[in-house]
């Protein structure tokens, strides 16, 4: 299977980036309305900005894709009026370059739940890294410091890994994912066994 990207990959990646960007874009709003609630509660779905590299790379399975898809969604995001400005493209910069890391750890042979929860970590931790620089996380109290850490990294990974996850477990019951990966050598195994 060759790892380098066709132009088929990177149309698929963009298409996926653009319907994340229009979620990304609403999400702000839902992410607000839960803020009003409290206690940190607004970053249990935080994850929910990550999921276009994890699904993208669960589809593709190519090198560069969880990064490309990151961004390009980024962008679809700022494009469309982010309330968060140009700081949705630095993000996603940062969260889509850990969750390529991710998958690069595993040589781009895993693509399991865990391995999409890790990526969805990934994505967490350089939000919140960015988070750090930014400034007002030293102004919480410890209690609220840790929900803040933990609520974030736990809606990473139910969204980015668990969600992202069954989507594209879904779409292959679908037969979509088909039409973008390579076949492998059992599936011509088995069109060999049929005759």
């Amino acid at each position: 299977m060759s790892k380098g990207l066709k132009l088929t990959d990177i149309l698929v990646t963009i298409v996926i980036a653009i319907v994340f960007g229009i979620i990304y874009r609403l999400w702000g709003d839902v992410s607000n309305v839960v803020k009003l609630a409290g206690l940190q509660l607004d970053q249990l779905v935080y994850g929910v900005w990550f999921m276009a590299a994890t699904v993208a790379a669960l589809i593709i399975r190519k090198p560069g894709v969880a990064l490309l898809a990151e961004v390009a969604a980024a962008s679809g995001e700022l494009l469309t009026g982010s309330q968060y400005g140009i700081e949705s493209l630095t993000y996603g910069i940062a969260q889509g370059l850990l969750a390529e890391l991710v998958f690069a750890l595993f040589r781009y042979r895993r693509f399991s739940l865990a391995v999409a929860s890790l990526a969805g970590i990934g994505s967490a931790v350089a939000s919140l890294i960015f988070d750090a620089f930014k400034g007002y996380l030293v102004d919480l109290q410890t209690w609220n410091l840790t929900l803040y850490f933990v609520f974030r990294i736990i809606g990473s990974i139910f969204f980015t890994g668990m969600c992202a996850y069954w989507l594209v477990k879904a779409l292959e019951v679908t037969g979509v994912t088909q039409l973008v990966r390579p076949a492998s050598s059992a599936d011509y195994q088995a069109l060999e066994r049929k005759k």
